[in-house]
């Protein structure tokens, strides 16, 4: 795992880290829903064991449930043993069962023959038909929907060598990711699933602070009155000093100078504004 959500990040503008959180999280997800799959089939492996165990009872209850049917045709031959010989009332409760069996049978025959084919092969065929001529319009070969026919034939293999391709590219697919995804026991996949969750939400909850608009603005409203105090305050000193080297010139000059220093003054503030503006534009 990353050290880089390991603790709080540092005050300021965050959102450069945007893109580095979302490419973590994408490389976490798979690998967070690859250990809920395995663990999910270490959880259905325990439940068949215990369905394999209930069904196991369950057959033991249906061969004592077939002992009991046997149990009362030995009843039934008994009594009517004591109005017949034993062979015959067994031979005659056989027959009843033999006639009981082959009613139902002609009966279940006759309507399976009733349903047959299961599938309603007319109506596929004319779906199929339809299909084919919305799609490629007069130029669709009906002889595709003929199973018999060549051209059915050779679908059918172009079909089923696209299927083979696709499936062996599954197959390289699954072997890539087991050799990335090994197999792990039960309580390391507790472990993992529980230490990536956590991470997880670590990442989630960076990820709003560094979504949220209000610190981002606030950070750089602030900068940017700290720069226009200190443009203001080198503005102020830059001022000063033009007042204090005009008196000084006008001193040193005759009467005349006293009409040029209000044009000399706003010359000098105009070129230390210029200055000042420079500076904010260079160092922003």
């Amino acid at each position: 795992m990353s050290g880089r959500h390991t603790g709080r990040t540092s005050q300021g503008l965050r959102i450069t880290a945007l893109p580095k959180t979302l490419k973590l999280l994408f490389r976490l997800a798979p690998r967070q829903l690859n250990d809920e799959i395995a663990f999910a089939k270490v959880e259905l492996k325990r439940k068949g064991i215990q369905v394999g165990v209930a069904a196991a009872f369950l057959a033991v209850a249906l061969i004592f449930v077939a002992f009991l049917v046997v149990g009362l045709i030995v009843a039934a031959i008994m009594g009517l043993a004591t109005i017949m010989p034993a062979w015959l009332a067994a031979l005659l409760v056989c027959a009843v069962f033999l006639i009981i069996a082959l009613i139902g049978g002609l009966i279940g025959v006759r309507k399976l023959k009733k349903a047959m084919p299961l599938v309603p092969e007319e109506t596929i065929r004319g779906i199929k038909y339809d299909l084919g001529i919305a799609k490629e319009g007069t130029g669709f070969n009906a002889a595709l929907l003929d199973p018999a026919s060549p051209e059915a034939k050779a679908a059918k293999a172009a079909k089923d060598e696209a299927a083979a391709k696709a499936k062996a590219a599954k197959e390289a697919k699954a072997e890539a990711q087991k050799a990335e995804f090994p197999h792990a026991s039960e309580p390391e996949l507790h472990r993992r699933l529980e230490q990536r969750r956590r991470h997880i939400a670590e990442v989630r909850d960076e990820l709003d602070t560094e979504l949220d608009v209000k610190p981002q603005v606030g950070f750089l409203v602030g900068a940017a009155k700290e720069k226009l105090g200190e443009g203001k305050a080198m503005l102020d000193q830059g001022r000063n000093a033009a007042g204090q080297r005009l008196a000084a010139f006008s001193e040193s000059t005759d009467g005349s100078g006293v009409r040029w220093k209000p044009l000399a003054a706003f010359a000098a503030s105009a070129s230390i504004l210029v200055v000042l503006l420079r500076r904010l534009l260079r160092n922003p």
